[in-house]
């Protein structure tokens, strides 16, 4: 009897993690990895020979039940790892059908999908399920009370989740390929203007590298519930803007400090002050927690400087 190669489906192939998570599956180092994977010494991959398929919204709509439906059918995945969403926090508030459409309707989708022919399930979701009032890291079991039509909205897709899925939370994502903050702090950077962050919000930067190889196992290993999964340590968006600069040998002094209620023009949708993640369920499962954030930062800004010749003041 000949062994069926393993087939992984990635939703949201072109976000940052989307396309991380394809090379990771493919058992490649994603740009910013570790050459040796804290999941396992020949790369992030447990999963040998896999055939991997990305996605994107314009390939397969999540929000569209017969496209999802035909697009598993016809690749029968083993896994899928639904990372697309739509993720424009504020635009959700003044959007509030397409951001339920997208990230919890579309979920609904693609978990019917899964069931149907068999798939596992690893759901990507975020800290905003959160309303960041506490003063403790959130674990798993801390019960979610989402701040912004963004947050509502994926909790609403974590809900969609059949029971054996992997749910995984995770906050303040950064990575080589698409928009994050470590992207816009060098920009604004490189010009002459005030850079100005916040320091009452605070949370733990996660970089799609690291990340990546922990959604590999955990959806290799088809591990049931929720498991939050970030680097280790936390800090504000100001103290993140500094440590941006210096690992950039820029000069962190010009950052400087203001608190929510200043920022101009202020924010549509409301940020938790609190979005730090204890990772209890990797550790109590005695599962490998992704590293310090201060090292994924000095990786990604090492790549981003090779590729894209940024210069800092």
């Amino acid at each position: 009897m000949v062994a069926l190669t393993p087939r992984v489906l990635v939703t949201g192939a072109r976000g940052q993690l989307g396309h991380d998570l394809v090379a990771a599956f493919s058992g490649k180092v994603p740009a910013g990895g570790r050459r040796r994977s804290l999941y396992g010494p020949s790369g992030p991959s447990p999963l040998a020979g896999v055939d991997v398929m990305g996605t994107d919204h314009a390939a397969l709509p999540v929000d569209d039940r017969t496209a999802v439906l035909a697009a598993v059918e016809a690749l029968r995945p083993h896994l899928i790892v639904h990372a697309a969403a739509y993720t424009a926090v504020d635009a959700c508030e003044t959007d509030p059908d397409r951001a339920f459409a997208v990230n919890a309707l579309g979920t609904r989708h693609v978990a019917e999908a899964a069931a149907r022919w068999g798939a596992h399930l690893v759901y990507i979701s975020t800290d905003y399920v959160f309303d960041g009032r506490a003063e403790a890291p959130y674990r798993e079991w801390d019960q979610p009370n989402p701040l912004s039509v963004y947050g509502r909205s994926k909790l609403g897709g974590e809900r969609e989740c059949p029971p054996g899925s992997t749910v995984v939370r995770t906050s303040w994502v950064c990575g080589a390929a698409g928009s994050n903050m470590v992207k816009t702090v060098l920009r604004l950077a490189a010009g002459d203007g005030k850079l100005q962050f916040v320091d009452d919000q605070r949370g733990s930067p996660t970089f799609t590298a690291d990340l990546a190889a922990a959604v590999v196992t955990l959806g290799g290993d088809r591990r049931p519930g929720v498991y939050h999964v970030t680097n280790q340590g936390q800090t504000t968006w100001w103290g993140f803007a500094r440590a941006v600069l210096s690992a950039a040998g820029g000069d962190p002094d010009r950052v400087h400090a203001i608190g929510t209620a200043d920022l101009e023009p202020p924010r549509p949708a409301p940020r938790p002050a609190n979005s730090v993640l204890d990772n209890a369920a990797l550790r109590l499962a005695g599962l490998p927690l992704l590293p310090p954030w201060e090292d994924g930062l000095e990786r990604l800004v090492s790549v981003l400087g090779a590729g894209e010749g940024i210069g800092v003041r």
